[in-house]
């Protein structure tokens, strides 16, 4: 769970390799692992602060819920990739109390998007083509907090340092993004990516994503502090995640519309 976006997120059983044992595709579908796909689901509380470029503050608290629908953690048996369903409940500051985002990660088509506004009672799907645009006014996307399917870019593996593995990755389909780009620094050891960084048409770097600490929970390295900084305009989000569980046995149904309204609070304690 890294929203994350992040969210956040076996990797034991994956041992350390080199990359002459890897191939490009191997070392993205593990780092894919790491960052969004440990354990079968996962729940962890965030407090999530934005500075902006004057250095003023603004602080948002909210618990995320994350379901799997493939029933492994085994990466051979496609851990890494799969269906997904994200519940996002806002309880802090107070406009925002009640506020729930809620993903559907589809494979084969577009992922779905519920935003509700309690002060509206007001459920809105948000469009795919939004899914690059501030999430709640930080500097996260929509996409960084369920993920970007791996299938949607080309990789390439460009270097490979004592540490990391770098990787290039270009959107297979140019229009449907605003950067050209983006750089992954993956840790060879946990895989997970400790820095990405996103470029433009004029190989120009605007946006950087961190990760600040990364601790182990039941198993899984798991990062507990991120960043994306915005070089464009200034501003900065940090994500703190606390209370960072996993395999907790999350239900199904507490992923549907009905829940939008009424939070299943047994699950947000």
């Amino acid at each position: 769970m890294k929203l994350l976006m992040i969210f956040l997120l076996s990797l034991l059983s994956l041992g350390t390799a080199s990359a002459a044992d890897l191939t490009t595709d191997e070392i993205v579908n593990r780092a894919n692992l790491a960052t969004y796909y440990q354990g079968k689901d996962g729940v962890a509380k965030v407090k999530m602060t934005i500075t902006d470029s004057q250095d003023r503050k603004r602080e948002r608290k909210l618990t995320i819920l994350r379901r799997d629908e493939p029933d492994t953690d085994d990466l051979e048996n496609g851990a890494y990739r799969g269906n997904q369903k994200f519940y996002v409940y806002f309880s802090r500051p107070a406009d925002v109390n009640k506020m729930v985002f809620m993903v559907w990660k589809n494979l084969e088509k577009d992922d779905d998007r519920w935003l509700y506004l309690p002060a509206l009672d007001l459920v809105k799907r948000i469009a795919a083509s939004d899914k690059r645009t501030s999430f709640v006014g930080s500097d996260f996307f929509y996409e960084d907090v369920s993920g970007r399917d791996i299938d949607e870019d080309e990789h390439e593996l460009v270097e490979t340092t004592d540490k990391y593995y770098v990787i290039k990755n270009t959107p297979k389909d140019p229009a449907s993004v605003e950067f050209a780009y983006f750089k992954m620094y993956i840790h060879k050891k946990t895989f997970i990516p400790v820095q990405v960084e996103f470029y433009d048409s004029q190989d120009k770097k605007y946006r950087v994503a961190r990760a600040l600490k990364v601790d182990t929970i039941q198993g899984y390295p798991t990062v507990t502090k991120s960043s994306m900084e915005s070089l464009q305009t200034g501003s900065k989000t940090v994500m703190e995640y606390t209370s960072v569980k996993y395999d907790t046995g999350l239900p199904d149904n507490i992923f549907t519309e009905r829940y939008l309204r009424k939070a299943p609070r047994k699950y947000l304690k």
